[in-house]
């Protein structure tokens, strides 16, 4: 009878364990699964909303040089030359502000969007570690003030030139697909078609 009363007790006290233990489990196979339906407004709002990615980052450092000279005198006489050593960056994206809803197509879990092409965002130059390297003023001149603002300037269109020719724009686009494909899982999209 003892042993009788030991068993019906172990019985109980694996019942409630295995209850407390599967309860969740079952709770959650009892349950079904909770589905977010996302429209192509909601699509196109939550894009536009992130602006301008950017999606590269590309920098040089390289010497550019400038010069003003007079074509009748002798350079030591009345040129000026500088050397500048120019650090700077290239920054590319993708502008999504100019996503139209028109450019959204939402169908059940999958949607095709038709990104902007990617363009350079930003081009400038880190003043703190670009410096003038050398300057030379011949015997008869002063140094031009608004020769180190043109090479500068130059300096910005050579990094730019060379950013477009390493395919930044490329990649730009590329990496605005992967950063958006990773926002649109999020979302409950199963099937992700960039157009």
């Amino acid at each position: 009878m003892v042993w009788l009363l030991v068993g019906i007790a172990l019985s109980a006290v694996l019942m409630v364990w295995l209850g407390v233990c599967l309860w969740p489990t079952a709770g959650s196979l009892i349950r079904s699964r909770s589905v977010i339906h996302v429209d192509q407004p909601t699509v196109v709002r939550q894009i536009q909303q992130l602006h301008r990615l950017e999606t590269v980052r590309y920098s040089m450092e390289k010497i550019i040089s400038g010069e003003h000279d007079n074509p009748y005198l002798p350079k030591f006489l009345v040129s000026d030359r500088l050397l500048l050593v120019v650090h700077g960056e290239v920054i590319a994206g993708v502008d999504l502000r100019k996503i139209e809803p028109s450019d959204v197509s939402v169908r059940g879990h999958s949607v095709t969007i038709h990104l902007p092409q990617s363009e350079i965002l930003v081009v400038r130059l880190d003043n703190s570690k670009t410096r003038v390297y050398s300057r030379d003023t011949g015997l008869f001149s002063s140094p031009d003030p608004n020769l180190e603002s043109e090479v500068r300037e130059e300096a910005e269109r050579q990094l730019q030139q060379a950013a477009l020719q390493d395919g930044v724009l490329k990649s730009a686009g590329e990496n605005a697909r992967t950063a958006l494909a990773v926002i649109l899982k999020g979302l409950g999209f199963e099937q992700i078609d960039f157009s």
